[in-house]
């Protein structure tokens, strides 16, 4: 027993620290909005434009899933994707920063950015399947049960959540004091200590269950029968179509909150902070209330609750609030922040659900094949809300026509809830069903 929980709690060590480093991610990208707003002077239309492109390496999931599933490197196939994806992040934000302060062109800071973002996928997708396949294995006790039933995957979105909120409190004071590239620096140097910290780490102490090793060609096979499973796939379409058919507008946000209302750098780094507390009591709550709730009802929820909150933004840009009394600042800090993050709140139920329906031996595969769609549902969203923005004349000085975006954004977003019978009931929920 002894030896039993050494082990978990080195997992732990070594999961917690990625994530929380990956939580940290909002720090840095605090910094690149600023600086290409204020530096390099660009349009909100391609700030957002750079935002999304730069998560195009989140679509290779699948591939970095698959080397990592069957391509073991010094006999070890997790611990090492995730040193050399650290390396390629520290490498990249050093770069930013170096180059920052003597002028970066734009097509170089896309570069790095993509160079960041390739490494925190690799990063991503080790750790999401080092999750799924400890969450697979039998349970020794009672007491590590709770890893079975979604208590690993709850602990690691609270690590991020940390993270995030830690980033987003320090990024609202560093941002004000000091120049971006600051920014970027540090955060360059901590992926540094994870690269070492990870590499000290023998994979053999952590007791990961051995892949078989079927090689690429196989693994590819594996992953196309896996997929043709329909629970599976239709699980898969509609996660990735509630994310796609809507238009974000993450990048007009940023410019009305910033240009038109004047809210300060530090309100938005406690808004967002805000945000990220509500994402790790969102952990908390499902840990310890939510895990025996159907993961489809919890979706549905999560759903329509995002509609209610984009409805409550257009009676925001409207003036609705402010005739009401309530600060402009306030209503950022709150509710903007909370919408912000409810489009992640669907993950964490999503994710458990996954874990179950993913076969043995290809859990890498699987869930970095649920990421890179995730991902590319992302980017679509984002082109979308370009499209949108355009299309209703939104740009840097004029935002009239954002309560018109806003309103086609939450009947977007009311769509897939008519089709949310394709997401599968959790193993438990049918257990009882069938009992019943």
């Amino acid at each position: 027993m002894g030896m039993v929980s050494e082990i978990a709690r080195k997992r732990k060590f070594l999961l917690g620290i990625g994530y929380f480093v990956q939580g940290l991610r909002c720090f840095p990208w605090m910094g690149v909005n600023f600086f290409l707003k204020d530096g390099m002077r660009v349009a909100p239309a391609t700030l957002q434009i750079l935002q999304n492109s730069a998560n195009l390496p989140m679509v290779a999931k699948p591939l970095y899933g698959i080397l990592s599933d069957c391509v073991y490197l010094f006999a070890e196939h997790r611990i090492p994707y995730i040193a050399f994806g650290a390396f390629l992040q520290a490498i990249s934000w050093m770069a930013i920063a170096i180059f920052a302060a003597s002028g970066i062109s734009f097509m170089s800071i896309t570069f790095y950015l993509l160079l960041g973002n390739l490494g925190a996928s690799i990063v991503e997708v080790a750790n999401d399947a080092m999750v799924a396949e400890t969450a697979k294995q039998p349970a020794t006790s009672k007491k590590n049960k709770s890893s079975s039933s979604g208590g690993l995957q709850s602990f690691v979105w609270m690590a991020s959540s940390i993270g995030g909120v830690l980033g987003n409190l320090v990024g609202g004071i560093v941002i004000d004091r000091f120049a971006p590239r600051m920014m970027f620096l540090i955060y360059g140097i901590l992926l540094s200590f994870q690269f070492f910290i990870t590499a000290l780490i023998r994979e053999s102490t952590l007791a990961l269950p051995k892949s078989s090793s079927l090689g690429l060609r196989k693994q590819l096979s594996e992953l196309s029968a896996a997929l043709k499973k329909p629970d599976l796939l239709y699980a898969i379409i509609w996660f990735s179509f509630s994310y796609a058919v809507i238009p974000a507008l993450t990048g007009t946000m940023f410019f009305y909150q910033t240009q038109h209302l004047k809210i300060e750098s530090s309100l938005l780094g406690i808004s967002k902070v805000v945000g990220q507390a509500a994402m790790l009591l969102w952990g908390v709550v499902y840990n310890r209330y939510l895990k025996s709730v159907s993961s489809r009802k919890l979706i549905i929820a999560v759903q329509g609750t995002m509609v209610f909150f984009m409805l409550s933004d257009y009676l925001f840009v409207k003036g609705f609030y402010q005739n009401l009394g309530l600060p402009d600042s306030l209503y950022v800090i709150i509710f903007s922040s909370l919408l912000e993050v409810l489009y992640f709140f669907k993950i964490l139920p999503f994710s458990v659900l996954m874990a179950q329906l993913c076969p043995p031996g290809c859990e890498g595969s699987i869930m970095a094949f649920v990421m890179s769609a995730i991902a590319l549902a992302f980017i679509v969203s984002g082109y979308l809300g370009v499209a949108l923005a355009s299309y209703f004349r939104v740009n840097g000085d004029d935002f009239s026509g954002l309560p018109g975006a806003l309103l086609v954004q939450a009947a977007c977003t009311l769509v897939p809830i008519f089709w949310a019978s394709c997401v599968p009931q959790d193993a438990e929920a049918k257990g009882k069903s069938k009992e019943n």
